[in-house]
């Protein structure tokens, strides 16, 4: 079990580069990747998330990276037409204004345009240089994750077992609230009929009650969730999902269980039952 949200810093000094990659994640019901980098590492970005998507199934992850490159070759690319252009300009402002100048090379030079640098700035041979740093910030996230989501599921299981001994004392009382019925019926009849009682009525409309109060059937039910829910958490990688879905299951076994009731102490079982199970929700929601 692993927990959603964690954070991670990784970086790498070379001569003349610097690289720093940051990573946070938080709880989300899917899978969503940010990634923040420079525009020239935007050809990276499809490899970045493939290695998150390989690590992660669920969550907010947001991704930042940081890399300067001072060996990067420069191009210089002179643009004539535009120099030109100037040189022609600013010749006929000066015969305009008849100031007897020429347009100097720094004037030139200095006009938008003329000279631009561009950097050689290949994809491949940065990602050469990231990849090992990022799949050690990963590594570090991965880490947290698992350490908080352990962490997480002791708390889990030990709301479980609180739920397992609660059905147990539900179970211990069940009889008692049939037997509660039987009385019940056998008292309204005597209270209207007297010693002229019909016991195949009673026993007719005790059936009846006891198929709609019995709850032997939510009780085995529930049995079989809990040790679906405890077999799903030591199996599955990320169980998050399927055991929310098993807490849906699980709470309506619950509340029927409730409603059926007249036993102090089966209600008192389900007032335990709903708070370890509302506990046990809360702790999923962080849960990958």
């Amino acid at each position: 079990m692993k927990s959603m949200t964690a954070y991670a810093y990784r970086e790498a000094q070379e001569a003349g580069c610097s690289l720093s990659v940051e990573i946070r994640s938080y709880n989300s019901r899917f899978l969503e990747i940010y990634v923040n980098a420079a525009p020239h590492l935007s050809a990276l970005e499809p490899g970045i998330r493939e290695c998150i998507a390989g690590r992660c199934i669920r969550g907010k992850v947001e991704v930042g990276i940081r890399f300067r490159d001072s060996n990067s070759p420069v191009k210089v690319l002179l643009n004539r037409e535009a120099a030109a252009a100037y040189a022609e300009a600013i010749g006929n402002l000066a015969e305009a204004l008849r100031i007897a100048e020429k347009p100097s090379l720094s004037m030139i030079l200095g006009c938008e345009g003329v000279l631009e640098a561009e950097k050689d700035r290949d994809a491949d041979r940065y990602w050469v240089r990231i990849e090992p740093v990022l799949k050690a910030a990963l590594d570090d996230l991965d880490l947290e994750r698992a350490r908080e989501g352990k962490h997480t599921e002791e708390d889990i299981l030990s709301h479980l077992a609180i739920l397992e001994s609660s059905l147990k004392t539900v179970a211990c009382f069940a009889p008692r609230m049939e037997e509660a019925i039987r009385t019940n019926i056998r008292a309204r009849f005597a209270e209207v009929l007297g010693n002229q009682i019909d016991e195949n009525r009673v026993l007719a409309e005790t059936a009846v009650l006891l198929m709609k109060h019995t709850i032997s059937e939510e009780i085995s039910r529930l049995s079989a969730h809990f040790a679906e829910f405890r077999a799903e958490t030591g199996r599955n990688r990320s169980p998050g999902k399927k055991l929310d879905f098993l807490c849906q299951e699980i709470n309506r076994e619950i509340n029927t269980i409730g409603s059926k009731s007249p036993v102090l102490e089966i209600s008192r079982a389900v007032v335990d039952m709903k708070n370890a199970l509302e506990n046990i929700r809360e702790q999923l929601r962080n849960v990958e």
